[in-house]
């Protein structure tokens, strides 16, 4: 059961990533087709992929703790908090990722870090005083195995894809600001600008169908750690039941979290903030079916 959850949230987040990759390469054509080159919108699309893909890989694991006011703390801050993150670090075959936590009452953690040498475990107050020991246990098997399964690495990569689709859709916007481009050719002027125009189309949807894919990316990822989790601390009950007090936290909101950020977390933590969003448009799966798969586990 739970090598089969596995199994189906790789093959359905391969063909997520694969999805944006495609529409870079549209966007990349649309491009061109401006400039009068089709191999050099491709060339400028990829080099904004690799120039944020770079800055994304080596600093936005530091800049995800600043922005969570996250401090570091050591086994004579935290003896039970480190000890239990050690132990699972251990089982799960990787190296003990630093330790931090959030100032805050409510029930929340997250992962973050590029690859399981250089990860990082937050969780909040909330988490420590409100969790017993399984609960706990629970919630680190769930963000260690994001990291063993560099997740988070993944999550970075389409938190990046998503910036590069807005930003080369807003250089579409601004050709068409300034008029298409004039090509003497016979008959050219008027395909130009059917590309255009579609190009257009493209450059208004491509925001919107990216940060459906982000958020769907997202709950696939989350339904793939609550699996690898129960499998870590051979406990699903533990992490069902840590969900089951996230759900009826009646102040989840992490004050230092913002939008950028909260599709880290284990839960949403900005779920209750304006009111009741369609599910579509969620980061997180349903927290009552992911219990409801842990419980069958």
């Amino acid at each position: 059961m739970i090598y089969d959850e596995i199994s189906s949230n790789k093959r359905n987040s391969i063909i997520l990533i694969s999805v944006f990759l495609v529409i870079i390469i549209l966007l990349g054509y649309v491009i061109g087709a401006y400039l009068g080159s089709m191999i050099l919108g491709p060339i400028i699309a990829f080099l904004f992929s690799i120039t944020f893909i770079l800055i994304s890989y080596y600093t936005g694991d530091k800049l995800i703790l600043s922005m969570s006011s996250a401090k570091e703390v050591s086994k004579k801050d935290q003896p039970y908090l480190v000890n239990t993150i050690e132990g699972l670090a251990i089982a799960a075959g990787i190296p003990t990722p630093k330790i931090y936590i959030i100032e805050d009452s409510a029930i929340n953690a997250f992962a973050s870090g590029r690859d399981p040498k250089h990860a990082a475990i937050t969780v909040t107050i909330g988490a420590l005083k409100r969790l017993n020991r399984e609960e706990l246990e629970g919630v680190i098997g769930h963000e260690m195995s994001h990291i063993k399964n560099y997740d988070v690495r993944f999550m970075m990569l389409t938190v990046m894809l998503v910036g590069i689709i807005v930003l080369l859709s807003d250089l579409i916007f601004r050709m068409f600001w300034f008029g298409p481009r004039r090509n003497n050719e016979k008959g050219a002027g008027g395909v130009l600008l059917i590309i255009l125009v579609l190009g257009l189309v493209l450059a208004i949807l491509s925001p919107l169908i990216a940060q459906l894919l982000k958020f769907s990316i997202s709950r696939k990822r989350e339904f793939l750690a609550d699996a690898n989790g129960a499998l870590l601390t051979r406990n699903p009950g533990g992490l069902a039941n840590a969900l089951k007090k996230i759900r009826d936290d009646k102040e989840p909101l992490v004050e230092a979290s913002n939008k950028a950020t909260a599709a880290l977390f284990i839960e949403n933590p900005l779920r209750k903030v304006g009111g009741k969003i369609n599910s579509l448009f969620s980061s997180h799966p349903d927290i009552n079916l992911r219990i409801q798969k842990l419980e069958k586990m």
